[in-house]
């Protein structure tokens, strides 16, 4: 049975589709695979400053190499989670639509996508990752400064830096916030 044109064309664009489906989900996988570990080098970051810091009768001054670290890593992380948010929404609103819309008598495809959202706790669990988010990013290097500036009274020049570490930190801390993704569905 010979195929029309049309019918060919369909097909290759339903395995294009199927394709980009499969190439945006690795990056995703890939994504949260980085992310994740982003968490663990802050928290190795964390602990090294701080030995280095207290070791050999202390030098607190070294606490303020926590919040670039912190900043740094924390921004890396954020960037990440936002690019796998943008991946969900892309597949969300756009991909599976397209697809769908090409498979016969089918009104949604890649249910996951959808269905893993409208978990009753979600919010919950968005709070909690922003609370543990916050803690890691924003109050830790916070406390660091903190014992920092009670520790000794510091050159004019390192307070400075402290000055310009809240900021900083402050920016990332309002950006972990604003990207939290607690009212979506």
């Amino acid at each position: 049975m010979a195929r029309d044109g049309n019918g060919d064309a369909e097909n290759l664009t339903n395995k294009l589709l199927i394709v980009e489906y499969e190439q945006v989900k690795e990056e995703q996988r890939a994504r949260i695979g980085f992310r994740d570990n982003l968490l663990y080098a802050t928290l190795a970051s964390m602990a090294a400053i701080i030995t280095f810091s207290f070791q050999n009768g202390g030098q607190p001054e070294l606490l303020l190499l926590l919040p670039p670290a912190s900043v740094v890593l924390g921004w890396a992380y954020l960037v990440n989670d936002e690019k796998i948010s943008a991946i969900g929404r892309y597949v969300r609103g756009d991909l599976g639509p397209r697809l769908a819309a090409l498979a016969p008598g089918s009104s949604r495809v890649f249910g996951w996508e959808t269905a893993h959202r409208d978990d009753h706790r979600r919010v919950s669990r968005k709070r909690l990752q922003l609370a543990a988010d916050l803690l890691l990013f924003s109050v830790a290097p916070m406390a660091a400064l903190i014992v920092c500036w009670s520790s000794e009274p510091l050159p004019p020049w390192l307070l400075a830096v402290s000055v310009a570490e809240v900021a900083l930190v402050a920016v990332v801390t309002v950006e972990i916030v604003r990207y939290a993704d607690l009212h979506r569905p």
